[in-house]
């Protein structure tokens, strides 16, 4: 028998190639050809095949070849039937090829089973009936333009509701027609100095994340540290930073130390940006997230005039959800958006519409506020478990946002994160952070994210960290 293809609209909508040849009758050939399908992986688990009636007329077959030819297959296990539903491709178990290990392999950490690392929110609590809700509700009542080449400043909904909702939560003073809307913190990094917007030696802090450091790198940009301590960057290394006119900080909450930048370090910054002419970039990349206190709100309100304020809802809502933005000083709107180009090439044009509803109708409010509980509980629990089980580990950084900084003994950082990795756990040592051209001493830790665990794994993850963890000296 020839090859086949199987076209019925009864079946699952697509073509199905069978190689209808080899020896043997035509109900052998058939179920041959079908097994192969399944084993192969074209015929996936779950799949619908067609009435037996249709495949038989597809392929020229008698009817009882074709009912003959699944009977089979049910019997071996490759198919489901039950009567009055479909046959469908059976859930079978993933084979794996068997793997050669010598005699006297070293044993070694299994694949990560709790995921710890910070940055990243709890998955499964993104709202997706409210965001499908805002998603019709944004299409329905979209000026028939929204659907053309996009503005690179961004939808002017969305500039509005932002505008609104950061002066409302952060203080941040602008208008829509200072906000430029991107697709996160690394986008807006590679606008403002990829773009040539900015232009180095850049100040940052001595703890970081290496990808935006990476970044810069990668746009010549020279990053001079400054060094961190429980209450942020040291502002007043500044002034000594030879050529430096820039700085990116973390003011509501140190990234990855967790403090946040104190007041009189945020007038010393304002001040020395004012007297040389300088500019400070504002990464308020969970400010949203405060439990003991009222928020610490955004240095921008100082001085909008000399604050660049950079915002994402990859911490809020999800780094799937690519859309950030950038308050811009009144003198810098002209060169982003000519950087950025004629048209918006990032940040999809429903789904700006759809933030802009979430945000209007006070429904990207109410999810803050039950993830900013929910992150509490979590965070309540690793104080406290650590309190009865670890109770020599200091924890810092734990007034705000989706990670805790746990401080360790000296020289202990490296053996505690692959003690980790044998309990099965992945997160990150403070060193990963740290500025390689740093000056300050080291310190030892771990930073432990606390929001991404599934909920019924929370515990044992932490039980899992506590194994890892040095005992008390």
């Amino acid at each position: 028998m020839a090859e086949s293809w199987v076209n019925s609209a009864e079946r699952i909508g697509a073509d199905l190639h069978l190689e209808l040849s080899g020896p043997g009758s035509r109900r052998t050939v058939l179920t041959r050809a079908l097994r192969e399908a399944v084993r192969a992986g074209r015929l996936a688990p779950g799949t619908r095949l067609p009435p037996y009636r249709s495949l038989a007329a597809d392929l020229g077959l008698a009817r009882n070849t074709v009912a003959d030819a699944y009977a089979e297959l049910v019997a071996e296990g490759w198919l489901t039937a039950r009567q009055g539903s479909a046959t469908r491709v059976a859930q079978r178990p993933r084979t794996q090829r068997p793997v050669r290990v010598p005699a006297k392999a070293p044993a070694g950490p299994s694949d990560p089973e709790h995921n710890l690392r910070q940055g990243q929110p709890d998955a499964a609590s993104f709202p997706r009936a409210t965001w499908l809700a805002s998603a019709r509700r944004a299409l329905n009542t979209a000026p028939n333009e929204a659907f053309g080449p996009g503005d690179p400043r961004g939808r002017p909904e969305l500039r509005r509701a932002l505008a609104d909702y950061l002066a409302r939560v952060r203080g941040v003073r602008t208008d829509p027609d200072h906000i430029v809307v991107c697709s996160g913190f690394a986008h807006a990094l590679r606008l403002l100095f990829g773009g040539r917007v900015l232009r180095g030696p850049l100040a940052v802090e001595s703890y970081g994340l290496a990808f935006h450091r990476s970044i810069l790198t990668a746009a010549s940009v020279r990053t001079h540290p400054l060094t961190v301590d429980e209450h942020g960057a040291r502002t007043a290394e500044l002034p000594t930073a030879r050529g430096v006119s820039t700085v990116l900080l973390t003011p509501a909450h140190q990234f990855p130390s967790g403090g946040p930048l104190r007041p009189e370090r945020r007038a010393s910054v304002i001040d020395w940006a004012r007297t040389g002419n300088g500019l400070i970039l504002e990464d308020d990349y969970d400010g949203e997230f405060r439990y003991d206190r009222q928020p610490v709100g955004a240095v921008q309100g100082l001085d909008p005039d000399r604050v660049l304020y950079i915002g994402s809802v990859s911490k809020s809502l999800s780094p799937a959800v690519r859309l950030g933005w950038m308050v811009l000083p009144g003198h810098l709107v002209d060169e982003v958006l000519r950087a950025k180009g004629e048209r918006e090439a990032w940040a999809g044009v429903l789904d700006q519409l759809t933030l802009a509803d979430l945000i209007d109708t006070g429904s990207y409010d109410r999810h803050i506020r039950r993830m900013r509980q929910r992150y509490r509980r979590r965070r309540d629990q690793l104080v406290t478990t650590l309190a009865e089980r670890a109770p020599h580990i200091t924890l810092t950084g734990i007034a705000a946002g989706l990670h805790a900084v746990l401080r360790l003994p000296g020289g202990t950082e490296q053996t505690v994160v692959k003690a980790a990795a044998w309990q099965g756990i992945a997160l990150d040592g403070l060193s990963a952070f740290r500025h390689p051209a740093a000056t300050m001493p080291t310190a030892d830790g771990l930073v432990v994210g606390y929001a991404t665990p599934p909920e019924h794994a929370y515990g044992a993850a932490l039980d899992a960290l506590c194994r890892a963890l040095p005992p008390e000296r």
